[in-house]
């Protein structure tokens, strides 16, 4: 893309503000972050509940950002750059990326539905690249944002697209219409998802139809439910297991690990085999074999094709590698667009300062090999990527646009020269074509654990983020709670994540903590909550902020502050207003005051509280007169010593339940992990963590014979008992243990049978088809945090922070 910024101003029918040179713009940007911003970059300052990028402008200016759509022109940054001046920036960005798609004139696939829309796409990709050059959605960019900034991408080369469309409530569908503007349409599963968003699901499909309106072909799994809403103008092409009026009609059978689909089309009838047995991978399979045979493909190349299919991954991964190294593992894909999320991505969850690029032949770009190298080269200097290794007999060839690259001509050979490569402290993003195999160097490359991991998903806590911001006066800064390794959850990944979200605070308990986040690279100011006077050094020299909750922490902080000769080092006053655990009572303020009224050392940066029943409205009473009692003192502080601190109280639950209370700033803790006390507050927020190991055995045992230390389960039946390799060294607590407890395998629930083990547990199988190597769920959506809790009756903080810090932890990203 290379156009005019007044041809955009044109198309957007805004306001121009600016300097009358001619700006050409060749990148469309919404994220401020992004290290691949530049002068020949537009910006579109999107506004939403929880957050205005107008605020970013100044610090784009600075990075070299010139050209800008916006609402309106902050006063700090006017004649500083170009504005398009607009009544809504989201509309704009829409609407310039339904010109930008009025441009082409090609077939495009567009998908919608509850479940699959992904792996379809990236599936028929897949199944049509031989033939094609295709433009399709990156990753699950199926949104209001996402839709816009991937046609945005088609450019001349391209001859087909296949974009997916995603909607959570009404009045949605037409615009991403009006972006993607469909030639076949494929509505693919639909279940649950965002059902909140609509009042049933007839509603729900009338809606994802929309999408479908202008098409030539719509293909569907027929049923009554959706054919009482098609328009009968629309062509449909159907398909059925159950229906024989349907267009083709589908009968299945199983052997070993693959279907064999028998089709019967009108007159004629093939077998195909499908690599897969669960019926969401066939109706996904199904309705990529529809498009194949809409467009004419022969039975032969559909039955090649799509006997190869294989598991779709849609998430980056972030992973502990050999010598000191972070593994970010996109693994199974190599396009352009792509290529430009992971680098953000890899930008975002950077552990070490050093970054490497490991990157196959990149394929489907829709450029020449010279331009697209060019480009790739340039993505790579703009984020500042320290060595490259290039593996492909194609992208060898551009090794020289590349700085510090090293090339190999495939895999194999890559491996077998590890050794030499002198990897060690530095943040790897492992990415390449599906056929280069670099599964092979992720494992090389992983850090050796056992099977047992928690996996943490980065999108939850940014939604979870989100949902509380939105909570929030536009003025209130907000702390997240990371302590206790992040709730079990993972330290510096989330910090990172925190960082990257431009959070105000970090809090932890401990200063080894705070020390650890400083040290691995987090720049955001730390609250030590809990601090030690044997600590009070070690905080100073790692930059922490420490928590001062008593005359005696204070001297003593004092003292070594005077001996450094510290000036206005930042403090916090802790306050107890009712918890009695820790801080200054009402009787101790006049001797702080005065203590401080003489110290210039430090600067008292905040005054807080902790609420003592935020969580349980049987003791709203009590919570209204710590609220009261904490405004009084602080007040009070201020008052008397005239300063401006940031002034907070709230934890989760205040957050919801006390609004009145935010003051200038709230602390956000295990909410953000995807725990509510509130069963209607729960309903909104996602899952972050799920733990997860593998059967390591199965055995059968008879009626009488036992299992476990003790015999504490003795069979009454012929029962399958399958060993999973996590015990109570795990974090697993043996009171779940003896059939109080479940883990959940193939979507199936499985007792704990007998005592949990150090290292294991056993469970019961018999009514469950399973085998040796299968996954098993141990908490995340069933058994969720809060049902095991309820159960032990104990809080959900002791079952999320007693998990080892020997079970690996999984960041992934969708």
């Amino acid at each position: 893309m290379n156009i005019s910024l007044r041809n955009i101003a044109q198309i957007l029918n805004s306001k121009y503000i600016g300097t009358a040179s001619t700006s050409t713009i060749d990148t469309i940007s919404i994220d401020s972050r992004s290290l691949q911003n530049n002068e020949r970059t537009l910006f579109f300052t999107l506004v939403g509940p929880n957050n205005d990028a107008h605020i970013y402008i100044e610090e784009l200016i600075q990075k070299g950002v010139e050209n800008f759509v916006v609402t309106h022109i902050p006063d700090e940054v006017a004649g500083k750059a170009n504005f398009l001046v607009v009544k809504n920036t989201l509309d704009a960005l829409q609407q310039f990326a339904s010109y930008h798609r009025s441009l082409f004139d090609f077939p495009v696939i567009g998908l919608t539905g509850s479940n699959g829309k992904t792996i379809v796409k990236e599936w028929l990709n897949f199944l049509l690249n031989p033939d094609y050059t295709i433009i399709r959605s990156p990753k699950s960019y199926n949104s209001q944002v996402g839709v816009p900034l991937s046609v945005i991408s088609i450019n001349e080369k391209h001859n087909l697209g296949i974009f997916e469309a995603g909607i959570s409530t009404r009045n949605e569908m037409e615009k991403l219409e009006t972006i993607i503007k469909p030639t076949i349409g494929i509505l693919t599963n639909i279940g649950s998802a965002h059902d909140e968003g609509f009042a049933n699901i007839g509603e729900k499909i009338k809606e994802k139809l929309k999408l479908f309106q202008n098409a030539t072909l719509l293909i569907y799994h027929k049923n009554k439910t959706i054919d009482a809403f098609i328009n009968p103008k629309i062509k449909t092409f159907t398909w059925s297991c159950k229906d024989e009026k349907a267009d083709v009609f589908i009968t299945k059978k199983s052997i070993l690990d693959k279907t064999i689909l028998n089709i019967r089309q009108a007159n004629e009838n093939f077998e195909i085999k499908i690599p897969f047995q669960d019926d969401a991978s066939l109706e996904n399979a199904v309705s990529c074999m529809m498009v194949l045979l809409h467009l004419g493909y022969n039975h032969k190349t559909i039955e090649t094709r799509m006997e190869l299919l294989f598991p779709v991954e849609m998430r980056l991964k972030v992973k502990n590698g050999i010598n000191n190294t972070t593994l970010i593992d996109d693994s199974y894909s190599s396009d352009f667009q792509s290529l430009k999320i992971a680098l953000d991505f890899l930008e975002s969850q950077k552990q070490y300062k050093k970054k490497t690029v490991i990157l196959s032949d990149i394929f489907q770009s829709g450029l020449s090999n010279e331009e697209l190298y060019s480009k790739v080269a340039q993505l790579i200097i703009s984020n500042k990527i320290n060595r490259v290794i290039v593996i492909g007999e194609v992208i060898s060839e551009f090794k020289n646009k590349f700085i510090n690259c090293i090339y190999f001509k495939n895999t194999d050979d890559f491996i077998s020269n590890l050794d030499h490569l002198n990897i060690g402290n530095e943040t790897i993003l492992i990415k390449g074509a599906r056929h280069f195999q670099f599964e092979k160097i992720v494992a090389a490359l992983e850090e050796k654990t056992h099977e047992t991991v928690l996996e943490i998903n980065l999108n939850a806590i940014s939604h979870n983020l989100n949902f509380y911001k939105s909570k929030l006066k536009l003025t209130t800064k907000m702390m997240v709670m990371v302590k206790a390794f992040g709730y079990g959850n993972g330290g510096f990944e989330i910090a990172k994540l925190l960082e990257h979200h431009k959070v105000d605070y970090l809090g932890v308990a401990f200063a080894d903590e705070g020390i650890s986040l400083k040290n691995a690279g987090i720049n955001l100011p730390i609250m030590v909550l809990n601090p030690e006077n044997t600590s009070f050094h070690a905080i100073i020299q790692h930059h922490l902020e420490p928590e001062i909750y008593s005359l005696k922490g204070l001297n003593a902080f004092l003292k070594i502050a005077e001996q450094k000769k510290l000036n206005h080092y930042p403090i916090h006053i802790k306050l107890d207003t009712g918890m009695h655990r820790l801080g200054f009572e009402k009787e101790n303020l006049d001797e702080l005051i005065a203590i401080l009224k003489e110290n210039k050392s430090v600067l008292v940066k905040s005054i807080l509280s902790h609420m003592a029943t935020s969580d349980d409205l049987l003791h709203h009473e009590f919570a209204l007169t710590q609220i009261n009692l904490f405004k009084k003192l602080a007040d009070k502080l201020i008052t008397e010593l005239q300063i401006k601190p940031i002034c907070h109280l709230l934890n989760t639950s205040g957050i919801s339940n006390f609004p009145q209370a935010q003051f200038d700033m709230v602390r956000l803790g295990i909410g953000l992990y995807g725990i509510s006390n509130d069963r209607e507050e729960q309903k909104q927020l996602e899952n972050v963590g799920t733990l997860k190991s593998i059967i390591s055995q199965i055995r059968t045992i008879q009626s009488g014979e036992s299992v476990g230390y003790g015999r504490r389960f003795i069979a009454h039946k012929i029962t399958k008992i399958a060993t999973i390799p996590i015990g109570y060294a795990d974090g697993i607590s043996r009171h779940w243990g003896n059939e109080v407890g479940f883990v959940t395998i193939k979507n199936k629930k499985a007792a704990i049978l007998g005592s949990i083990c150090m290292d294991m547990l056993m469970v019961d199988v018999t009514d469950i088809d399973c085998k040796e190597g299968d996954h098993v769920i141990i908490f995340g959506e069933s058994p969720t945090v809060n049902f095991i809790a309820e159960k032990l009756q104990t809080i959900p903080y002791e079952i999320l922070t007693s998990i080892s810090q020997r079970v690996k932890r999984v960041f992934f990203r969708e």
